[in-house]
């Protein structure tokens, strides 16, 4: 009995001590007061295809599942009319693609990674997302195509974000090319992805970026952040795909993660809230005070300002997760873009005029 004791005792430190970490709730802000006014009439439309997003993942089991998920995000492309054109790219060593607005500057380039909480997404999905950052940015966006679990591991899409940010400073869509403006954009485990890439450019020595912007950022995978359960109800996107996870004891869920991520969870390459966040180049974070991943994006900031590094939070009552996809439909994802174009200019990187290409 005495021996049983030890080893619950051992199992449980260790889940909490390295496989949650530190208690970072002393970076908790109060919670976002109650919503004033309405969203735009335009949200219904929203929320009604993200109704089909959660009946397609709820309507299949196992591989079947992933397929429909993949397939699914791929087709929100589809029949859409963009401005920029699209240039496929695949060396063997790194895949994704260009988009490219009219008049854009080779010398200014921005690297996008994708959402999909590591398992789904490609540059095909966030169309919306890359059209719209080129024609504003004026630069060479490129869309990468990081490898995804479970067919690989969560390491090798990691390692597929740093390689493209060594090879697009020196490359341009139409070869090697000086680099006068980097930029890092990404949302949701493209933000997470995001943000620990800015700590490892850091470490490395290499060229910062000039600007990072985090849509709606996963920061830490040990999933302690108190939205990640107070919002589970209003947040339209991931609650119903993930809201299965909240009823998982939390030992048992740090271990799943650990599992699947042969990582641990507390690990600043996944959790890059749990890194050092001094030295960091200008980064935007803009969230939904309704989704899941509202204190995500809360701590890192707190805890990112604290370090000394300039990174701002913007915040939307009402919105979904990563809302900035429905442009140009969707009015509250213009104004997400507007303070992005304001953004860059106050972080010295050239925007197209008026914001737009």
């Amino acid at each position: 009995m005495v021996w049983f004791i030890l080893a619950v005792l051992v199992f449980v430190a260790f889940s909490l001590l390295y496989l949650r970490g530190e208690d970072l709730s002393r970076y908790d802000a109060p919670p976002p007061p109650a919503p004033l006014g309405k969203p735009s009439p335009e949200h219904s439309a929203v929320l009604a295809r993200l109704g089909e997003f959660a009946a397609t993942g709820q309507s299949h089991r196992g591989r079947g599942r992933l397929r429909a998920i993949r397939e699914l995000m791929d087709s929100l492309s589809d029949g859409v009319e963009f401005g920029c054109r699209f240039e496929t790219v695949n060396d063997g060593q790194l895949r994704g693609e260009w988009v490219l607005a009219p008049g854009h500057d080779p010398r200014r380039r921005l690297l996008y990674i994708h959402v999909g909480a590591w398992f789904a997404g490609s540059p095909r999905s966030h169309r919306a997302i890359t059209d719209r950052l080129a024609r504003l940015t004026g630069a060479a966006v490129f869309a990468l195509d990081y490898r995804l679990i479970p067919e690989h591991r969560r390491r090798d899409g990691i390692e597929d974000c740093r390689n493209a940010w060594r090879w697009l400073l020196v490359n341009g869509p139409e070869g090697p090319e000086v680099l006068d403006h980097g930029m890092v954009a990404g949302d949701s485990a493209g933000g997470s992805l995001t943000l620990g890439l800015l700590a490892w450019i850091r470490d490395e020595g290499l060229r910062a970026p000039d600007a990072a912007i985090a849509f709606s950022p996963s920061t830490d995978v040990t999933m302690s952040g108190p939205s990640m359960r107070s919002n589970l109800a209003t947040d339209h996107m991931l609650g119903p795909l993930f809201g299965k996870l909240a009823r998982i004891p939390t030992i048992l869920l740090l271990w799943l993660t650990w599992f699947n991520n042969r990582i641990a969870p507390s690990h600043p390459d996944v959790s890059p809230l749990r890194g050092e966040l001094a030295g960091l180049p200008p980064v935007l974070i803009q969230a939904s005070e309704q989704e899941m991943l509202l204190d995500d994006a809360r701590r890192y900031v707190a805890r990112a300002q604290a370090a000394g590094s300039p990174v701002e939070l913007q915040t939307w009552p009402h919105m979904v997760h990563v809302w900035q996809m429905f442009t140009p439909d969707l009015p509250e994802a213009e104004e997400a873009y507007a303070n992005i174009a304001e953004f860059l200019d106050s972080a010295g990187v050239p925007v197209a005029e008026g914001g737009d290409l």
